[in-house]
């Protein structure tokens, strides 16, 4: 019989597993849907399996270790939890047969239960020492009666040896599996306050970006017109304000890109022919692929005439980024290859190169501020370009070999 209960207890183990991992998959993949009802798996499994796979002793009289998840549901979930727990404790006891056992099932449970609950406020600001006295107390508690009804009602005689076994296993169980839980929250929560930190971060960052870059434009534009009032030719303070200007048109193209990333919303939808944009994109870009020694591969029929919705030009920024950073990531030549496909009213643009390639940890990190694999850069780019397909209703997937090259794919809707 030690055995059997042994494996009861290990029911509740792989409960608290299976919460621990979710917490993991939710930090992991920032899962918004997984939320607090994540804590009632514990008591809701384990008390099913635990109740499934009992210990019967005596007709009439189950043993196993369903008081563990039954009192620690209730004094961390609270009353909902603990009355969801109640009924599904004398539904299953129900099924398994209507007897002088389910009505002092029905007795002993209820008042637990009810003092479970009421406790599950003052439970939650004590701390571990006091909760683990509190629940093994619930569960010395629980026990008494459960071993009262057994011998008064059901006159069972059972040696003192299963009797102690029980009670040292139920004792030990509901100590192991609330020092497991305690840990379980206490990681939840820290893991909460990494997510908020490397928000704080990226804040951190994106300010940090914005005054570099738009520090050096003003700069320039400071010390030349500070020259316009020293005595120079005319000639040259034509040349001196014409550079000012241009540093500042430079800085407000920099606090525009960061507004785009900030606002991802398109302001002014328009029906776009994609075809068209590309071929745009490429004329673009062409002069620095020719420096670079860099084919552009296009090939495209006027059948295939695809249309989204978007702002003309944010797209155009968009597509010229991406080949952009696709040009410069190969050193000496290479081929650029766009392609199309389209399924189920998705288009989808591929934008492959043959550079570098990115490693698994660089890909995971596109399109944060002030993140870029070249030397100079500062992420920008890339950062606008999520946004822009975000606004969209599009996302960016990114494929990448280290050593072989990168694949951009843009997923988009089609307008119909």
């Amino acid at each position: 019989m030690t055995k059997d209960l042994l494996v009861n207890f290990l029911f509740i183990l792989l409960s608290l597993f299976l919460v621990q991992m979710l917490y993991m998959i939710k930090y992991t993949y920032r899962m918004k849907e997984l939320k607090g009802w994540i804590l009632g798996i514990f008591p809701v499994v384990s008390l099913v399996l635990c109740m499934l796979f009992p210990v019967a002793i005596e007709t009439g009289f189950v043993w196993d270790l369903r008081w563990i998840p039954f009192i620690l549901g209730g004094l961390y979930g609270g009353y909902r939890l603990g009355l969801f727990l109640l009924v599904l404790v004398l539904c299953i006891r129900y099924f398994q047969g209507i007897d002088v056992g389910f009505y002092i099932a029905v007795i002993n449970f209820s008042f637990i239960g009810f003092v479970v609950c009421t406790l599950s406020k003052y439970y939650l600001q004590m701390k571990l020492k006091q909760k683990i006295m509190l629940s093994c107390s619930m569960s010395i508690l629980s026990l008494i009666f459960s071993l009262l009804f057994a011998k008064l009602v059901f006159e069972t005689n059972l040696d003192l040896t299963f009797w102690l076994h029980y009670i040292t296993i139920h004792i030990v169980g509901m100590f192991i599996s609330t020092l497991l839980w305690e840990i379980i929250t206490i990681n939840f929560n820290v893991l909460q306050r990494l997510v908020k930190t490397e928000k704080l971060q990226m804040v951190s960052h994106l300010a940090a970006s914005i005054s570099h870059e738009v520090r050096n434009p003003l700069t320039v534009s400071r010390g030349f017109i500070q020259m316009l009032a020293n005595d120079i030719s005319p000639q040259t303070r034509k040349d001196y304000a014409a550079i000012a200007l241009q540093e500042l048109d430079r800085a407000t193209e920099i606090i525009n890109d960061y507004l785009t990333f900030a606002k991802p919303a398109l302001e002014k939808l328009e029906t776009i022919n994609v075809n068209e944009e590309i071929q745009h994109a490429i004329n673009v870009i062409t002069p620095l692929a020719t420096m670079n020694n860099v084919q552009i591969q296009f090939s495209f029929t006027n059948q295939d005439q695809y249309f989204v919705k978007g702002e003309r030009k944010k797209f155009q920024q968009c597509l010229i980024n991406i080949l952009k950073n696709g040009i410069e990531s190969m050193e000496n030549k290479g081929k650029l290859n766009i392609q199309q496909s389209y399924k189920n009213s998705i288009l989808k643009i591929d934008i492959e190169d043959e550079g570098t390639g990115m490693t698994q940890e660089q890909i995971d990190r596109l399109g944060e501020p002030y993140f870029s694999t070249k030397e100079k850069g500062t992420g920008l780019g890339m950062m606008v370009s999520y946004s822009i397909i975000k606004g969209m209703n599009g996302s960016i997937s990114v494929t990448s070999e280290y050593g072989k090259g990168t694949c951009f794919s843009i997923i988009l809707p089609v307008n119909q």
